[in-house]
């Protein structure tokens, strides 16, 4: 069980000057000023039972082929994973045409998928979200519902990323944002990866 989704538009920022360090009773002070380097789309998979990404990648774009190049990758790399399923939000290229060809070749069907905007499964978003919802495919997704993206568990580390990374992150250039970013992805790996534990259990909305 991956929990997905992608992290658009992070912005790789230099701080202009350097900030003056802490002092007794004092919190750090940061310059204000900073130079834009560009920004950075990230996709993150994190492993719901281990508690930790199982695989990050950074592009400069977020297509349908880049993220279907994503989950194709991921699964590829796992050939011993008998059966796979991913959590994402309802993001048009979540649904796409693309993902809907390698499910079907994953799981060896040999069907008429139909054609885009036209006919079959492919015709549109609520027929190819069906199909990719199919438990008997060996790659199944699973959509939160709308509105709700907040229940895909990886939201949770996209918060920790931005609190311990990028919040006060000074980055020369956006290689240097993405060498940072990965790197912490295997430190919290190596140090802080587990399971994390939902506490909330829902309060009945007042009228």
């Amino acid at each position: 069980m991956v929990s997905v989704d992608e992290f658009t538009g992070v912005q790789a920022l230099e701080r202009k000057n350097p900030g003056l360090p802490l002092q007794p009773g004092k919190v750090e002070r940061r310059e204000f000023e900073y130079i834009r380097h560009g920004t950075q789309s990230f996709i993150f998979g994190w492993d719901v039972a281990y508690g930790g990404i199982l695989a990050a990648t950074s592009n400069g774009t977020r297509t349908e082929l880049d993220f279907a190049n994503y989950i194709q990758q991921l699964v590829t790399k796992h050939p011993e994973v008998s059966q796979w399923h991913f959590v994402v939000d309802n993001l048009n290229i979540h649904l796409s045409e693309s993902l809907v060809r390698f499910v079907a070749n994953e799981s060896d069907l040999s069907i008429d998928l139909g054609e885009k905007r036209r006919t079959g499964i492919l015709k549109d978003k609520q027929s190819r979200a069906a199909f990719l919802s199919d438990p008997t495919h060996r790659v199944v997704f699973h959509y939160t519902p709308n509105h709700a993206s907040w229940m895909n568990q990886v939201e949770i580390w996209l918060s920790i990323l931005v609190r311990k990374v990028l919040k006060r992150g000074n980055f020369a250039s956006v290689q240097d944002l993405v060498r940072k970013v990965l790197a912490f992805v295997d430190y919290y790996n190596r140090t802080m990866a587990k399971p994390f534990k939902w506490t909330y259990s829902g309060k009945l909305l007042s009228a």
